[in-house]
């Protein structure tokens, strides 16, 4: 599957939906327990090269969540106090993550798409520029009058 076209960015649709943000790609990947504090909505791991950064509102892109039962839990906190992410783009699926979105969407919280896709397929897309995920997987620019 030709993952980059003229129309943009696809990839595999973990939990769907639409969302538009600033891209916020992580450098590494981050564990949600322990990484995030969903109350600021910010990367709070000391040892992460992007500690500091607020993920709220963006479309962020992750190479990987590395593995935590309680990200599910930290991924449900973040939908409730409003600080969770427009979207998440991970460059490897990961089911726990996922599931505190889906619970938080059970739950009546605005859950943001997850989209598989590699990490390096958004090269054509700048740092902070704004982008949208589609309900078909796909990432783009917004289109004009939007």
């Amino acid at each position: 599957m030709d993952l980059v076209s003229a129309a943009g960015v696809h990839g595999r649709i973990l939990l769907g939906g639409r969302a538009r943000g600033p891209l916020l790609r992580l450098r590494r990947p981050i564990s949600f327990w322990g990484g995030i504090d969903p109350i600021a909505g910010t990367v709070v791991d000391p040892r992460h090269p992007d500690v500091g950064v607020s993920i709220r509102g963006t479309v962020l892109a992750i190479p990987a969540a590395i593995g935590s039962s309680s990200s599910s839990a930290i991924m449900l906190e973040l939908m409730r106090e409003g600080t969770a992410p427009a979207a998440i783009l991970i460059g490897r699926a990961d089911a726990i993550l996922a599931l505190g979105a889906v619970v938080g969407r059970e739950l009546g919280y605005a859950a943001p798409p997850f989209i598989e896709v590699p990490i390096e397929a958004l090269s054509p897309f700048g740092d902070g520029e704004v982008v949208e995920v589609k309900e078909d997987g796909s990432i783009d620019r917004p289109g004009p009058g939007r």
